[in-house]
């Protein structure tokens, strides 16, 4: 029970002693509560007080701010004189929730931050499990993920084409983008059982082969590709509205990009042709022959070229993935992390079909007892921590992750490539046009599942 002088408020204290005017508390029956105010907010408003500067919220619920991103305009006229970004709308705490599940039951959460990139962060998790205990992936399940990986890149710019186009006014774009992604959904569904949030990969490989008849599935769907892509040059790149909104619009030159950390098509459309596929291989990607297309002008319409370009390179790559696809095993063989690569997935999609429970009361009760406690507990990883990092549809994906050699992660950070390239709004925004503001932010193309996480 409370008492009124309970509540009294108290003052937090910084490290000088002095009382901490952001920051006042009040004692609770559950303990201390602070309540922390915004100064620098405060600030911005009082600032903008003569009649020239309105303060402006563009979004979160603004369909030009790609979900729940909120934008603070301040405008003189049309201008932007001042532009900041506020986010945390969509935190979901997914890195801390690692830490309360085995390591394989991560693949589930992190495959959620980035909702339009989810093979590449299945991907760059296992990576970095894998490099803590110091396996490797069989030869398959390297070229498979690779393959994955592509065609999630191809369906993640899609995405930026489709919704860029739509806030600007290009809604055939918007119809066509998403038509195409459509089609990499359906191709991503038929080999990996869901659209979206596969959890796919798995630490040690893959969570099963692919199914019969993927290289047709896979052929068909580069042939409508191969189709359609050239309708978005006709559509897009020659058409003279899109050059007038999109050429000299968010500028950002090379030396910005390295000084923000940006990564991505952002960092290459200064010039930089950084790629992690090139400059620090993994999975293979140095056997593979693909380009990586660069630009000078760092504006949103070289932007636009380079992702359509990626496109074309990944499509590039998925043929020779299917050149690569020689049989052998997903999963590494140590049976003491390897599950469930082997399984016979059932009606409810777990892998609890006849034959393989069959397989697995069938053998010894020691068997039996080891497939409970790999599934419900998981299996140790040594003490130690890595950093990962993968080339995703925006740029620097990596994962700092930390084992005390126990079956949980310790720590899971990631290095979210949204997160670091959002930096650049003001800069790419302040002393343009507040209608500029929408094409630099979509040419960012942030995910706020990532940047929020």
């Amino acid at each position: 029970m409370t008492t009124d002088t309970d509540r009294t408020p108290h003052h937090a204290q910084d490290h000088d002693g002095q009382p901490d005017p952001y920051a006042s508390a009040r004692e609770t029956t559950e303990g201390r509560v602070y309540t922390v105010t915004g100064g620098d907010w405060d600030a911005v408003l009082e600032d903008a007080t003569h009649d020239e500067r309105i303060v402006i919220n563009l979004g979160p619920q603004h369909p030009s701010t790609h979900g729940v991103l909120r934008l603070v305009l301040e405008l003189e006229g049309e201008t932007v004189t001042e532009a900041r970004s506020v986010i945390g709308y969509l935190h979901t705490g997914i890195e801390k929730n690692t830490e309360y599940r085995n390591w394989t039951q991560g693949v589930t959460f992190v495959t959620r931050m980035d909702y339009l990139a989810p093979l590449f962060n299945e991907t760059a998790y296992c990576l970095a499990v894998e490099k803590l205990l110091g396996v490797e992936a069989p030869r398959r399940a390297q070229v498979i993920r690779v393959l994955l990986m592509e065609l999630n890149r191809i369906s993640s710019h899609l995405v930026c084409l489709a919704t860029g186009g739509m806030e600007l006014g290009a809604l055939t774009a918007m119809t066509s983008g998403f038509r195409e992604r459509e089609e990499v959904l359906h191709l991503l569904e038929f080999l990996t059982g869901l659209r979206m949030n596969h959890a796919f990969v798995r630490p040690g490989g893959v969570a099963q082969d692919l199914p019969e008849g993927y290289r047709e599935r896979i052929l068909d769907f580069i042939r409508v590709m191969d189709s359609r892509l050239p309708d978005y040059d006709k559509l897009l790149t020659g058409q003279t509205i899109w050059h007038k909104r999109l050429r000299g619009i968010g500028y950002l030159p090379l030396d910005g990009c390295l000084q923000l950390g940006i990564t991505g098509p952002v960092l290459r459309s200064a010039g930089l042709p950084w790629d992690l596929r090139k400059v620090e291989p993994y999975l293979g990607y140095e056997e593979y022959e693909f380009d990586v297309p660069t630009a000078t002008e760092a504006d949103c319409f070289a932007r636009y070229l380079l992702r359509v370009e990626e496109i074309h390179q990944s499509l590039r790559i998925v043929r020779q993935c299917l050149d690569k696809l020689e049989p052998g095993p997903v999963m590494v063989e140590n049976k003491k992390i390897a599950w469930p690569a082997r399984l016979t997935i059932g009606p409810d999609g777990l892998g609890n079909s006849l034959e393989h429970v069959r397989r697995i009361m069938g053998q010894s009760m020691e068997a039996l007892i080891h497939h409970f406690k790999l599934v419900t507990e998981g299996f140790d990883v040594p003490a130690g921590q890595v950093y990962v990092p993968v080339e995703s549809p925006r740029g620097e994906l990596g994962y700092h992750v930390v084992s005390d050699g126990g079956t949980r992660p310790m720590r899971v950070h990631v290095r979210e490539p949204s997160f670091v390239n959002l930096q650049a709004m003001p800069a790419m925004c302040e002393g343009g046009m507040v209608a500029d503001v929408i094409a630099a932010v979509a040419s960012l193309d942030p995910v706020m599942g990532g940047v929020d996480r």
